[in-house]
């Protein structure tokens, strides 16, 4: 055999193993996928592992659904046993860090178990297509551990920005801060007690971003009513409320760790600092919270 001869033959050896990764295959359940990468010394999931990943979900027209990497967070999910036979679970366990896949599970088979009336998006007999990419395998220890980490350097960055934040804008010998990092700055006082656990509350309130984009407000509805220590809001509403009394107008300036941490919730990116212009309308002591009462901020 000549060098051509063996050149030709490496080359469709090549091929022929680069066409079988790509190609579809299906389970014993049933569950189709394709590999595109995938390295086999990689860490591979196992059950109670917690797994980061980016996906895009597309339905069976290919009209994107989700698309985590537009959100610009990956999903956090634990490895859990499949609920049923070609579950989205049962392609997870296929993977390991760094692999990336098409995992096409069946529209109908998915909301029969959820027990949840599929959207007009997504049709009958149709089929639902996840293209993952794996960022991280973790065990719970280590995920822990990382995200403490990650928690007490986020502090600190966290602690700089609303510290030069306070200056540029002339708060400093305003603000008053708590132990945990939380600022309030007041602008009108009230009167009366400030609120404790058991206390009902009323008050306006608009949330924005420490860059000053504003993301929810109560202004031209019915004001928030809620109890404190109820854990109807995040912490920093909890611990920052109990500062204020009856007709106080304020502002809360309340590190992420105390709102929503390092996940994307809507209009609000991870690791945000947020800023709430506060009106405590009204405090009521220790009685049961009224029907109908106002829904929180966005949680």
């Amino acid at each position: 055999m000549n060098l051509k001869t063996i050149g030709y033959a490496v080359g469709i050896t090549i091929l022929a193993a680069a066409c079988n990764q790509y190609r579809t295959q299906v389970t014993e359940n049933g569950l189709k996928y394709q590999i595109f990468e995938h390295d086999d010394k990689a860490r591979k999931a196992k059950l109670g592992d917690i797994m980061t990943f980016h996906f895009v979900l597309k339905n069976g027209s290919d009209s994107t659904l989700r698309d985590t990497y537009k959100e610009g967070t990956p999903q956090k999910m634990v490895l859990q046993a499949p609920q049923y036979k070609g579950s989205f679970e049962e392609g997870l366990a296929l993977l390991a860090t760094g692999d990336s896949a098409k995992i096409t599970i069946s529209a109908d088979t998915l909301y029969a178990k959820i027990m949840q009336p599929m959207p007009p998006m997504i049709k009958k007999g149709s089929e639902l297509s996840f293209t993952v990419k794996v960022v991280s395998i973790l065990t719970t220890e280590e995920f822990q551990k990382e995200q403490s980490e990650a928690g007490t350097k986020q502090k600190a960055i966290e602690a700089k920005l609303i510290e030069d934040y306070l200056v540029k804008n002339n708060l400093k010998a305003k603000a008053v801060k708590t132990a945990s990092g939380l600022y309030y700055i007041p602008e009108v006082e009230g009167t009366g007690p400030n609120p404790a656990p058991g206390d009902n509350i009323k008050a306006h309130y608009t949330g924005k971003l420490l860059d000053g984009k504003e993301f929810d407000s109560s202004k031209g509805k019915e004001p928030l009513q809620l109890t404190i220590g109820a854990g109807m809001v995040i912490p920093g509403w909890e611990e920052g409320l109990t500062l204020m009394k009856k007709g106080s107008k304020g502002v809360l300036i309340i590190p992420s760790g105390m709102a929503y941490g390092p996940e994307t919730n809507g209009p609000i990116p991870g690791n945000s600092v947020l800023k709430f212009d506060m009106e405590l309308l009204d405090v009521v002591k220790g009685q049961a919270q009224p029907a109908g009462a106002g829904a929180p901020p966005t949680r």
